[in-house]
């Protein structure tokens, strides 16, 4: 039996390792995975730092919106160390100013003590309308409240700094998977388009039925989209 691949996990914006955690278990055997600290700094740079200082020397690296922001960012840091790349429901675009103004609208409110984490009300935007009701949309409120308001800033404000990374794109040289929610919201497949046309030989799936967050809710197809990606 070979060794397992090294993968490092990168969760998005209010979430944690539960993220990951069905893939985690169903990579099993395939890859040792570890999920980076996303809610100690609030930059990218910072944040590429810390995962760098607990990574090992060479490893598959996978990240979800915000995770991907920050894939990117590591990336730039630390390419030679990258083997292979998944980018799950991103962009490489930073915000536009009606995307900024609404950030910082957000983190105005947190700062007054109206931080909410993820409500029923915001549900809609982040996961698709068949599982509002049952448990995933329970997990993504639980992890949400398990980040908390004092990380949420961080993260906002790492997320506001984020640079473009389009010009950055035709550079990446490692395997790469692009895969998104047909029904995301918050980062459509479009977006997901555009970053694959970058990359050369890239792969990009759209995953059917499911919205920003296929890891939990799609999570025996991503896990087979990653072991697929880790095979190749």
């Amino acid at each position: 039996m070979p060794d397992p691949i090294s993968l490092l996990l990168l969760p998005g914006l209010l979430c944690d390792a539960r993220l990951w955690r069905d893939q985690i278990a169903g990579l099993a055997g395939l890859a040792e995975c570890q999920v980076a600290d996303t809610v100690s700094d609030d930059s990218l740079g910072a944040m590429a730092a810390r995962a760098l200082a607990a990574a090992p020397p060479r490893f598959a690296l996978a990240g979800l919106s915000m995770g991907g922001y920050l894939a990117f960012e590591i990336l730039r840091q630390a390419p030679g160390r990258v083997s292979r790349l998944a980018l799950l429901d991103t962009s490489a675009r930073p915000d536009d100013a009606q995307q900024a103004r609404r950030r910082r609208g957000l983190m105005a409110l947190t700062r007054t003590g109206q931080f909410r984490g993820v409500t029923p009300r915001l549900l809609p935007q982040l996961v698709h309308p068949d599982r509002l009701a049952g448990p995933v949309g329970a997990e993504v409120m639980a992890m949400a409240e398990r980040v908390g308001r004092d990380a949420f800033l961080r993260q906002q404000a790492a997320i506001l700094g984020r640079p473009d990374n389009r010009p950055d794109l035709p550079g990446i040289r490692v395997p790469t998977l692009v895969a998104v929610g047909e029904a995301d919201q918050l980062t459509p497949p479009a977006l997901a388009e555009e970053i694959a046309a970058g990359i050369a030989g890239a792969r990009l799936h759209r995953i059917p039925r499911c919205g920003h967050l296929p890891p939990l809710e799609e999570p025996d197809l991503v896990t087979a989209l990653l072991r697929d990606w880790l095979a190749a």
